[in-house]
């Protein structure tokens, strides 16, 4: 079966993501009878640039990275992208849509989102801000069209944490969440009581294309906030915003709480918790050795689910790069390609 994709955002992810199709094309057709075309890229700043029998995506992403735009294809919006995608034949039309976090209101990801299910066309994301803002919204209309609306990549990059609730524990309420869900604070986090400074553990984490394109997002807590809120929505129906989140950051001053919180055999870590009818946090909180989330270090992440029947699960991640949020879109794209069925 063939799928025509558009592509909303070029960024790191969705550059990684189109390598990563690549490698995996062969494996798709054999193992997943899904053939996978993309027939449009849309950016902000490179430009964009559509083709009815497919775009060489890896060689625009070459392009990209070399510092050169895609408008010399054609220029044009991300919403006319989606309209081009919209007039495929494919039998599955994707928009895969990476563009960063809006804090604000998490727009135009869901403009995009919206544009997307309107046309007819099935959403894969890794941005936060569709389902940490509007997700009963976006799953109604999705259902109603009969599309599909996901967003693995959100939490934990390509760890199935949604998949693993949606598809393997029928019946099972999710009644709590705690967990380390940032990698940049982190790895912060790491260096700090290992007597690092601030600034160049989070340079690190820019270097790497894990920290957010605006590190504020990281450090303030925003991006730990918007994971609350999508855990919260998607297992508890809260209906919130990352604005409701109470939030706690750190900097170069958390140096010396960390320091002494390990002289006194605790780790200081951020953690991101809820439950039903309680407003989430993000709180910088200090562990004891025993617990799971003390032994994270770096960029691992963990959450522990406490469900009705099976008490605590706790899946985590211990490491993480742009691969595995490119993983997540895929492992989207193939639960797209199954739902469609023969």
């Amino acid at each position: 079966m063939r799928a025509d994709l558009a592509l909303i955002g070029f960024g790191h992810v969705a550059r990684r993501f189109v390598r990563l199709l690549e490698d995996q094309r062969e494996g798709l057709i054999a193992d997943e009878d899904l053939d996978v075309r993309i027939v449009g890229i849309a950016t902000r700043r490179h430009g964009t640039a559509t083709g009815a029998d497919g775009l060489d995506a890896t060689a625009a992403a070459a392009r990209v990275e070399g510092g050169g735009t895609l408008a010399d294809r054609r220029p044009g919006t991300a919403f006319e992208v989606i309209s081009s995608l919209a007039a495929s034949n494919a039998p599955l039309r994707v928009v895969v849509e990476t563009t960063t976090l809006e804090i604000a209101d998490g727009r135009p990801a869901i403009d995009h989102v919206e544009a997307a299910l309107a046309s007819g066309c099935h959403v894969v994301t890794a941005n936060k801000g569709p389902a940490a803002f509007a997700y009963a919204t976006l799953r109604t209309k999705a259902r109603s069209a009969n599309l599909s609306f996901l967003f693995e990549g959100a939490v934990m990059d390509g760890v199935p944490i949604f998949n693993l609730v949606r598809e393997t524990l029928p019946t099972a309420t999710v009644q709590r969440f705690r967990g380390i869900v940032n990698s940049t604070t982190n790895h912060i986090l790491s260096a700090l009581e290992r007597g690092d400074a601030f600034a160049p553990a989070l340079a690190r984490m820019q270097a790497l294309g894990i920290a957010e394109a605006d590190p504020s997002l990281d450090v303030d807590g925003w991006d730990a906030a918007a994971k609350a809120a999508v855990l919260a929505n998607v297992f508890m129906d809260a209906g919130i915003t990352p604005h409701d989140v109470a939030r706690e950051g750190l900097g170069p001053s958390t140096a010396a709480r960390a320091l002494d919180a390990r002289a006194r055999g605790l780790r200081l870590r951020l953690i991101a918790s809820g439950a039903r009818g309680h407003v989430p946090s993000i709180a910088l909180t200090e562990l004891p050795p025993d617990d799971l989330l003390a032994g994270l270090s770096g960029q691992q992440n963990a959450v522990i689910l406490t469900t009705d029947i099976l008490d605590d699960i706790a899946i985590c991640q211990l490491g993480g790069d742009l691969r595995h949020t490119a993983y997540a879109l895929l492992s989207d794209l193939v639960t797209v390609r199954r739902r469609a069925g023969a």
